[in-house]
């Protein structure tokens, strides 16, 4: 007997069209979710791998300024005094100058000896600030009020304590390390953040260490950029010491108050955020296992209720003793929700589409497939860098905010913050691609590099503030923008540094001629800095005269701007 008599014709006709349909559906659906999953699982990956460099570059900022501080304290070669009273003067100078690189990380920089001497300078102000003395090596310090670098001093006032310099950890830490080095990590009596102290021993002129130098580090700015981060829903992000004291989080605090009222540091293997000592767990464990390295690795973990965690994770560590780990942990199903969410939207637009139009349904599930496979490709794209890879989804559902999201994000990667020109590596990338083109397509079109560095701009920020040199920058980029042809590329390298790429150039009197019109132009004045003399040098070099690779092309381009430079 057939197996199907019992059903009407109508029935038998539809019913296993239908069940077709729903199965391609199905088939459809989940091969969509694969490709998406796929995708996401490699975006996911770079953007913690991104999120780990962020914060990296952020604690790079944080402290590399210290170090310049301490050049310009006791520049090399520069003995240390066999006593204070007679250098007071150069130390003020000096030491003021310090202090002004960073104000508002470093605006404390001081100097102990092996006889107890001392002499600090800490600025509360642009152009206040106070100096601490001892200059006998016994009893306490004396404090000084002061304006401007030459100020008289005046409020004289005694310390009710005894300060010796030699007895405190940051003289002891730059004594069993020579050269530079850091103090451990400690909370500041006074606004309750955490501190460290960047130390050089200072020899005298027989070349034995006569003294210490040291500027405090506020690590405030950093806790609260990590505080900004929002890796997703239920991410965290940490950075932490091998022992585990947290440094910042980006959920929860690092600090917790006494039962006296006093900030007590936490450790990452204590926290109530299981997430977060599990990770550190097993960064600790995978840093003991594979040994040194300060690349940023990629690892997935249970977490606490057994979903599977995407980890990124490096260690950072400098030749003055710093040893930071940097770790950022999401959940999977942050990354995959809405792939989630769209695979089940698939489904009921198929069921639907089956009892009205299967086309219908074919389509969309088409659509899906497609975009999503759009997605994937540009993710891998990007991940290889190519910043500029197309991505064109026009959408309003959660395809559509993952688009959205992941052209952001692209964007983001490539474009300068504060002037919106092309980043770092997306110039190198962009650079990269044309000398590729021109080797592969055997393209006989040259380029020019010009390498802009802004003149005057310190003076800009000493005198004007850091909002106004960021105006300044913004101004001179959109001169440039606004002075080079279409296809032309204006990029920001580095601080008050630029570089064009003038497609076609192949002569250097033209490229000089243009590089002098740019200066022309971008030397004049501008408003946020009206009474500041602001201007550029520009170096030029050819390719593939000068050069037949990236880095070369800019270091003579580079050099070409500081032999203009030395000639003005």
């Amino acid at each position: 007997m057939h197996p199907f008599r019992w059903l009407s014709l109508r029935q038998l006709l539809t019913l296993p069209y239908v069940a077709l349909v729903l199965g391609l559906a199905v088939v459809l659906g989940l091969l969509s979710y694969r490709t998406g999953r796929d995708a996401v699982d490699e975006l996911s990956e770079r953007l913690l791998a991104e999120t780990v460099g962020r914060i990296a570059r952020a604690v790079d900022q944080q402290l590399e300024g210290s170090r310049r501080v301490l050049d310009i304290a006791f520049p090399a070669g520069e003995p240390a005094p066999d006593e204070i009273e007679p250098a007071l003067e150069g130390l003020r100078m000096r030491f003021w100058l310090a202090t002004s690189v960073h104000r508002e990380l470093n605006n404390y920089a001081y100097y102990g000896d092996e006889q107890g001497r001392f002499f600090g300078l800490w600025r509360d102000g642009v152009d206040s600030a106070e100096l601490r003395l001892r200059l006998r090596g016994e009893g306490p310090r004396t404090l000084f009020r002061f304006e401007g670098p030459r100020g008289l001093l005046h409020d004289s006032m005694p310390e009710a304590k005894v300060f010796d310099p030699r007895l405190r950890p940051w003289y002891q830490a730059a004594k069993a390390r020579p050269g530079d080095g850091w103090s451990p990590i400690y909370i500041d009596f006074r606004t309750q953040e955490l501190v460290t102290t960047r130390t050089r021993s200072v020899p005298g002129p027989d070349g034995q260490m006569r003294g210490v130098v040291a500027t405090d580090v506020s690590l405030r700015q950093l806790s609260e950029f990590v505080q900004s981060l929002q890796p997703s829903a239920n991410g965290v992000a940490f950075v932490v010491e091998p022992n585990g004291d947290l440094i910042a989080t980006s959920r929860g605090v690092h600090l917790q108050r006494d039962t006296d009222g006093s900030a007590k540091r936490l450790n990452a293997a204590a926290a109530q955020d299981a997430l977060l000592s599990m990770t550190y767990a097993h960064v600790k464990a995978l840093i003991d296992e594979v040994g040194e390295g300060a690349a940023t690795r990629s690892t997935r973990i249970d977490g606490p209720d057994g979903a599977s965690v995407q980890v990124a994770s490096a260690r950072l560590r400098d030749n003055a003793g710093l040893d930071w780990i940097i770790a950022v942990a999401v959940p999977r199903s942050d990354f995959l929700h809405r792939v989630t969410a769209n695979l089940y939207q698939s489904l009921a637009l198929a069921l639907l589409a089956a009892l009205a139009v299967v086309g219908v349904g074919w389509i969309s599930l088409g659509v899906v497939s497609r975009d999503l496979r759009a997605i994937a490709v540009a993710a891998r794209q990007i991940g290889d860098g190519h910043f500029d890879t197309p991505l064109t989804i026009d959408r309003h559902d959660e395809i559509g905010d993952l688009a959205q999201s992941f052209a952001t994000m692209r964007h983001k990667l490539s474009t300068d913050r504060l002037t919106g020109l092309a980043n770092r590596e997306a110039t190198i990338r962009r650079i990269s691609d044309r000398i590729e083109q021109h080797r592969r397509d055997s393209d006989t079109q040259p380029f020019a590099l010009l390498f802009l560095d802004v003149d005057g701009f310190k003076k800009v920020n000493d005198h004007y503030g850091h909002g106004a040199g960021d105006q300044v920058l913004r101004e001179l980029a959109n001169r440039m923008a606004a002075s080079v042809r279409e296809g032309d590329l204006v990029a920001r390298w580095a601080g008050d540094e630029f570089l064009i790429v003038l497609d076609g150039i192949g002569q250097v009197e033209l490229a000089r001629r243009i590089s002098d019109q740019l200066e022309a132009r971008l030397s004049e004045p501008i408003d946020a800095a009206r009474d500041a003399q602001v201007g550029v040098s520009i170096g030029v070099a050819l390719y593939p005269r000068d050069g037949d690779d990236v880095p070369s092309l800019i270091q003579q381009a580079d050099a070409d701007m500081y032999r203009r430079k030395r000639r003005s």
